[in-house]
């Protein structure tokens, strides 16, 4: 099975070096010299887009559905350059309704769609253990198994095309809440002096826990380390997707848009470049709880 990468990102990268090591003939492409060079330096073959080769899979990792419907349409244009019958995988954060009509247009042209957003960070694509939400035929899907299985630890199939994005929308938006929900019950026991610590624990041992509670706050908050590798700007993104989705399908989500409204509350705190976990400081600044602090602390003790 030969694949091509195209976004050469901390995720796409990652998910190439990936595949490579599982044996499969992968190379890269990415619009920036410099994500090339990148890769180029760790053994990967990376190509412009202009000179992407034919491949059985074509493998997206972009930020935005722009960029997806740019890759397929314009440049490189895979829906005249693939070969009849290769499959594009978008693993990107995508619009279900750009999907949607993305997929027709692949399949309409001889080719095949799967889209498979994924979770896990830049690590999990690392390691080969990402969680995988699969929207797509069951052929297409059974057809790439072995390269999905190379690269994830879970994989779910949600539905036709488009559902792998629905899934994965309803997935960030439940992340997002959680964020905010876990730090302000963590404020609500720090302020009545319980230790910020001893709280998630016990909150990890009964029905409140969640993936937040358990991961990012003892990987990425209480450490002070916030390199979780997804930005607030792609959570904010990833939430008016969810919110425009739901006005769409004439849903009054009154949570979805209180918490679309809190992550857009302040363009600093956090800026759209800063570790996605940091809309926590805020909250947690209201109890005197600063976990940033602690990581400094850290390197001076050490230093």
């Amino acid at each position: 099975m030969k694949i091509t990468v195209i976004g050469l990102g901390q995720m796409g990268g990652n998910m190439a070096l990936t595949l490579k090591r599982a044996g499969f003939d992968v190379s890269g492409s990415d619009r920036f010299e410099a994500a090339r060079e990148r890769l180029a330096a760790q053994g990967l073959a990376t190509v412009g887009p202009e000179a992407i080769t034919a491949s059985d899979v074509y493998l997206l990792s972009l930020p935005t559905s722009d960029h997806v419907r740019e890759v397929i349409e314009t440049s490189p244009g895979l829906l005249d350059r693939a070969p009849k019958g290769s499959v594009i995988v978008d693993t990107s954060t995508s619009d279900p309704v750009v999907s949607r009509e993305l997929a027709a247009k692949v399949i309409a042209a001889g080719l095949e769609w799967l889209d498979a957003p994924v979770s896990g960070g830049p690590k999990g694509a690392a390691n080969g253990k990402l969680g995988m939400l699969l929207g797509g035929n069951m052929a297409t899907l059974e057809r790439v198994m072995p390269m999905l299985e190379a690269m994830s630890a879970k994989r779910t199939h949600v539905g036709g095309p488009g559902s792998g994005h629905v899934v994965k929308l309803a997935n960030n938006y439940l992340c997002a809440t959680n964020l905010i929900a876990t730090a302000e019950a963590v404020v609500l026991a720090a302020k009545a002096g319980v230790d910020p610590a001893a709280c998630l624990s016990g909150l990890n041992s009964g029905s409140g826990r969640s993936a937040v509670s358990e991961v990012n706050f003892p990987e990425w908050i209480l450490s002070g380390r916030f390199d979780s590798g997804f930005t607030s700007g792609l959570m904010r993104k990833d939430l008016r997707l969810a919110r425009d989705a739901a006005d769409d399908l004439g849903l009054d989500l009154a949570l979805l848009h209180q918490v679309v409204a809190g992550w857009h509350a302040n363009a600093e705190r956090p800026r759209d470049g800063d570790d996605f976990n940091h809309i926590v400081s805020p909250i947690l600044a209201q109890a005197g709880v600063d976990f940033t602090r602690r990581s400094a602390n850290d390197e001076e003790t050490s230093a």
